[in-house]
């Protein structure tokens, strides 16, 4: 009697992936991309976990490895040199990628805001809540002046590392929602009332390998490009 297998789909390659926290999200993250190497689902340069705390979770847990780094700094001091001085991937390469931490502020907002202060001092450049409604269900706007949007489709608890799966796990049924597609619905209806608005710019963090999610440090780049963009060429924002 024959035999038939599902082929597996190509390891997931990436240059070098920065997990945000050395704590127990991080330790989780990290340990799964060595399992993920180990077992061929993936490749990469090397994983970064940063962390102010030099004796960190993650740190005593795993150990440095040929592969893996730890920096004891601040995120946002981190993120200020890796970030400024990075450079989208050629076309053909290995990207990098950071792993967010369910718990951690909007980093990519604060270093794009930064950059543009930084790039146009003598402007006021304010954070100002984002003005009609994306569709969800759960929807709640921070106070001044920070005015952050807090929106998901769930009205319920997701699991903690939920990988987004074609079935919600916890409805048991057929995802029917994309927040990206969310966001860019908002933002047509707001620019076809005359709000002078662009992009939108999103950091959409996606299911990589091993339950870990990331998203491409390219994406933040254009995110700032796009900032720079708009800002140089005189248009209303």
């Amino acid at each position: 009697m024959g035999t038939s297998s599902i082929p597996l789909a190509d390891p997931v390659v990436m240059r070098d992936v920065i997990v945000v926290g050395g704590g127990c999200y991080g330790t989780f993250y990290a340990a799964q991309l060595a399992k993920a190497k180990g077992r061929g689902r993936a490749e990469y340069r090397r994983v970064v976990i940063v962390d102010r705390d030099t004796r960190c979770q993650a740190r005593v847990a795993l150990g440095q490895a040929a592969d893996r780094e730890f920096v004891a700094r601040e995120w946002t001091d981190y993120f200020c040199d890796f970030l400024g001085g990075g450079a989208p991937a050629p076309a053909g390469e290995p990207r990098d990628y950071i792993v967010p931490s369910p718990l951690m502020p909007h980093l990519m907002f604060e270093w794009v805001l930064a950059r543009a202060r930084a790039r146009w001092p003598g402007r006021a450049i304010e954070v100002a809540p984002v003005p009609g409604a994306p569709g969800t269900p759960y929807d709640r706007t921070a106070p001044a002046p920070h005015h952050t949007r807090f929106v998901s489709f769930a009205d319920w608890i997701c699991p903690t590392h939920c990988i987004e799966p074609a079935v919600c796990p916890a409805i048991g049924r057929t995802r029917t929602w994309e927040m990206g597609d969310a966001v860019r619905g908002l933002a047509d209806r707001l620019r076809a009332t005359g709000e002078p608005l662009h992009g939108p710019a999103l950091f959409v963090c996606r299911h990589h390998v091993f339950g870990v999610g990331t998203f491409a440090v390219d994406a933040v780049l254009a995110g700032d490009a796009l900032v720079q963009r708009v800002g140089e060429s005189g248009a209303a924002a």
